[in-house]
């Protein structure tokens, strides 16, 4: 059996060979038909790895492999993971695979009001998305990801940290749950061999953030933004460290923190 030193030592001279680790792997991303879960799957699939890419738009979803340059490498599933019948039919494609490697939780929704004025169904779609979907997907998959000593990533907020505005008391709430969910399941499966993270983004360029600047009057510049691609490097070399480490959390926000 190696040891972790000749593990490390392998890994390096594997990477200096041009070696990707993450090169044969299976992947499967939520939210991957636009902003961060996109840019995380075509990221990976850039790397070597098969995707799985899960998200509620066929033509978004169609976008995202035209992106990573190579149909073969990835694999669409258009899923509501909010509604339970979508996840039995994506479970059962899934169920003839032994291992996934990878599970990243990028698929999420927000609803900013005050709570005088917030409806209970909106914290009913945010729960539903944030919260229960990847706590679903993540306890249907962990014999295969258990079994390939895998990794998950939950892609939470800012607001999973701190509730600094009066509108966002409903999605912090569950992103608050979010956080809860990463950090129980850390305890429970690194015994395991298998490695969680959170990343905490701020307000990050893409179809959500521009819909919430347009409902708060304010003028969209997504260059002023974090981009989804920067949140996919620090994901992809998070994933690629060598089994010895675990980064637990990640918190990124943009530079131009003035236009806030």
């Amino acid at each position: 059996m190696r040891t972790c030193s000749s593990i490390s030592e392998v890994m390096h001279d594997e990477q200096e060979a041009g070696y990707s680790f993450l090169r044969g792997r299976t992947a499967l991303v939520t939210g991957a038909s636009s902003g961060i879960g996109r840019a995380i799957a075509v990221a990976l699939a850039r790397e070597g790895a098969h995707i799985l890419a899960v998200g509620r738009s066929s033509a978004g979803l169609a976008e995202t492999v035209t992106m990573a340059g190579n149909p073969s490498t990835m694999t669409e599933l258009r899923t509501d993971l909010t509604v339970q019948s979508d996840l039995d039919q994506m479970m059962e494609r899934l169920s003839s695979l032994p291992e996934i490697d990878v599970l990243v939780h990028a698929a999420g929704i927000i609803h900013q009001c005050r709570m005088q004025d917030a409806t209970v169904e909106e914290f009913d779609a945010q729960y539903a998305t944030n919260v229960r979907a990847p706590y679903l997907l993540t306890k249907r998959l962990l014999p295969a990801l258990t079994a390939s000593r895998g990794q998950v990533v939950f892609i939470n907020s800012s607001a999973g940290l701190h509730a600094a505005r009066a509108d966002v008391g409903q999605y912090a709430a569950t992103k608050h749950a979010l956080r809860a969910i990463a950090d129980s399941l850390r305890e429970e499966l690194n015994p395991r061999g298998v490695r969680v993270l959170s990343v905490y983004v701020g307000r990050t360029a893409g179809p959500m953030q521009e819909r919430l600047f347009r409902e708060e009057g304010r003028s969209y510049h997504p260059e002023t933004l974090l981009q989804p691609e920067d949140v996919a490097a620090i994901v992809l070399n998070t994933l690629k460290l060598p089994p010895t480490a675990e980064v637990t959390d990640i918190s990124v926000r943009p530079m131009m923190k003035a236009v806030f």
